[in-house]
């Protein structure tokens, strides 16, 4: 008989990847330039997790998804209005900042108060789903923080496959390195899912859904907690763009041996 499970899915929102990018050192730390202006999408690999998350609660008839998101309330409006039409979902909103440069303890704290505070939450019916990495706060330790803050020691990153079983146990394809995956069972839940990409495409969109989801999102926005990610004891020295560097030459007949030592030589001297 399938099991109703409770996912929550951790995620946040990044710049839009086409925009320019620039980083700049303000009075209360790094940031970008015009970080306010910057149009805004659903971090990729917390979309990875929340559509895994929405085809396993399909799967399962009773279970339900919430979608629990630190950042700006505007641009968190703004990118609910096209996320909130690719599947159902109950928005848990954190009014708080978004940025790359804040600590992962900092946002791990407040993502695992906010589970917390979800009514109803049954830990023995939970699934925990996030981004292995994220495109902002990118040291991939931030769910690994609120899986310890909530207890859940079985924990599994770079996932791109969860099978449930008949008897209600779960395997999990995780990648390891070398290209191979190892493959995990576990019995019993609460369990934490850092997603990779997973193996489904991104859901069309359908504006049923939307219509539905909006009737929570527009409240959950309004009543969202406003939160302070100050990064105590973080500091940077500097900020700016990587370098653009490309030289070129041609040579003939060069063995491999002395193409590798070329290379090797030229990444000594960066």
């Amino acid at each position: 008989m399938p099991t109703a499970y409770q996912i929550v899915v951790c995620g946040s929102l990044v710049p839009d990847p086409l925009q320019t990018l620039e980083p700049v050192t303000t009075p209360t730390g790094p940031a970008l330039k015009n970080e306010m202006m910057l149009p805004a999408v659903l971090d990729p690999w917390a979309g990875h997790a929340l559509f895994e998350a929405a085809n396993l609660a399909k799967q399962n008839p009773g279970s339900k998804v919430w979608f629990v998101s630190i950042g700006p309330k505007a641009k968190l409006q703004q990118v609910m209005m096209t996320i909130a039409q690719k599947v159902p979902f109950e928005l848990v909103a954190i009014d708080g900042s978004a940025s790359g440069f804040t600590e992962a303890s900092e946002a791990a704290a407040a993502l695992a108060e906010a589970i917390n505070g979800i009514a109803g939450l049954d830990k023995t019916r939970l699934f925990v789903f996030g981004g292995w990495e994220s495109a902002s706060r990118g040291s991939g330790a931030t769910m690994q923080m609120v899986g310890e803050r909530l207890g859940i020691t079985d924990q599994f990153q770079g996932v791109d496959q969860l099978t449930v079983q008949p008897d209600g146990s779960f395997k999990v394809l995780e990648r390891i390195e070398g290209g191979k995956h190892q493959v995990s069972s576990c019995t019993a839940l609460p369990a934490l899912l850092g997603w990779a990409t997973g193996n489904l495409p991104e859901p069309p969109n359908n504006p049923q859904v939307g219509m539905l989801n909006m009737r929570t999102v527009m409240p959950a926005l309004q009543k969202a907690k406003a939160i302070k990610l100050p990064g105590d004891g973080l500091a940077f020295a500097s900020v700016n763009l990587p370098k653009q560097r490309r030289d070129t030459k041609i040579v003939k007949d060069m063995t491999p041996d002395a193409i590798a030592a070329e290379i090797v030589e030229w990444i000594g001297k960066e």
